[in-house]
């Protein structure tokens, strides 16, 4: 069963790799580190007690404020939000779970874990989440990869396909090492992704809940240790993380008018009032704008016998400051040459969306039409004896 389950991991970790090497979509893809971008405000204009922060849209992935967001650090039980993930992606929620003497031994922030108790992966996930035990992490790993060490490698493998490429794990829980670190900005990177798991992000938002053992058959209340459930009324998530080496932590999101906003802030020593600060910044100074949607037509492709009208296959979505919108400007690239053939769902070109000097986002450009070449065309347009035959 465990050989089974490892095999299972490391192909989930491998098509995940794939598929986003893959992927046309700039929106999920890491950008490259360097100095703050256009639209995107740096520490000096918005004050936070974080050492290290970010703020930014899910649903597009754009940074919207950074104070030393690639800036390595001990993330603390913010390192769950991984555990978590991938807790929900290689396992189901009802596998029972026996939990073993290695993990009832981890101390600290536990659930009281005993050797020998059964229990749901979905309640040992919600118990991690919500009530930081540190004994449910290791039971989770332990059930999906035989060992807490090969499900650690299974969570830095998966962060880097995220684009986490500041990031180094080596417990499932947080509890301090050497060299168990990673940024504001991966930890946003690896939330944001958890947000789009319904379980995650049903389980983040919940103030409380009841864990339930299945053998022996009780029940454990349990309380968020995120406060700002409770004082922002906005707030829908994420994690908090406490320890003496990284500070007070919290990965935090919020959703307002159907917009939802992430923040991470690690090293805050006021981390709930820094939270409800920065997404109040982000609600009210900044905007997601529609560019373009999906199958919309952008422009035609001058092919040698008709243009050739060229779409997009997915939406253009772009989330910066409110007085950087004017600055918005995209922009056709081709790629092909004006010749024939083209066929249909070709690759023309690209569309470009620059802010100022700074590219934000690229989406391919794909004909519409078939036009055939110069033979196909003779043949066409041909009365050939052999036509007039039949």
């Amino acid at each position: 069963m465990i050989r089974q389950k490892w095999t299972r991991a490391w192909c989930c970790v491998f098509l995940c790799i794939i598929s986003i090497s893959l992927s046309a979509n700039p929106v999920y893809s890491a950008p490259v580190k360097s100095a703050t971008k256009p639209g995107v405000v740096a520490q000096g204009a918005l004050t936070v007690t974080a050492n290290t922060a970010v703020l930014m849209d899910v649903a597009t992935g754009d940074v919207l404020f950074d104070k030393q967001a690639h800036k390595r650090r001990p993330p603390a039980s913010t390192t769950k939000i991984m555990t978590a993930i991938l807790g929900f992606e290689l396992g189901r929620s009802d596998e029972v779970v026996t939990v073993s003497p290695k993990a009832a031994a981890v101390g600290e922030a536990t659930l009281h874990l005993d050797p020998g108790e059964k229990i749901t992966l979905y309640e040992l996930i919600s118990g991690a989440l919500i009530r930081s035990g540190n004994d449910a992490c290791v039971a989770i790993a332990e059930h999906i990869a035989g060992t807490e060490e090969q499900f650690v490698e299974l969570m830095n493998r998966k962060a880097f396909a995220l684009g986490a490429q500041d990031t180094n794990f080596e417990n499932t829980n947080g509890l301090p090492r050497k060299e168990h670190y990673t940024t504001a900005y991966d930890l946003a990177l690896m939330a944001r992704h958890g947000l789009q798991i319904p379980q995650f992000a049903s389980i983040t938002r919940q103030k409380e809940t009841e864990i339930h053992f299945l053998e022996p058959d009780v029940f454990m209340d349990v309380r968020n240790t995120n406060k700002l459930l409770w004082n922002y009324s906005y707030a829908d998530g994420v994690k908090t993380g406490t320890t003496t080496a990284a500070g007070k932590c919290l990965v935090a999101s919020a959703t307002k008018e159907g917009r939802q906003l992430l923040v991470v802030l690690l090293n805050a020593p006021d981390r709930f009032g820094d939270a409800k600060k920065v997404l109040e910044w982000g609600f009210a100074n900044t905007e997601t704008v529609r560019l373009a949607n999906v199958g919309q037509v952008i422009a035609e492709f001058p092919s040698v016998t008709k243009s050739v009208p060229v779409f997009i296959n997915e939406p253009i979505d772009v989330s910066l400051s409110k007085v950087e919108r004017q600055k918005l400007q995209t922009r056709v690239v081709w790629e092909k040459t004006a010749k024939l053939p083209v066929r249909a769902g070709e690759r023309l070109g690209r569309l470009e969306v620059w802010l100022g000097e700074r590219k934000l986002n690229s989406v391919p450009l794909i004909s519409e039409d078939e036009v055939l070449g110069n033979r196909s065309l003779k043949r066409l347009f041909s009365t050939g004896k052999g036509n007039e035959r039949e």
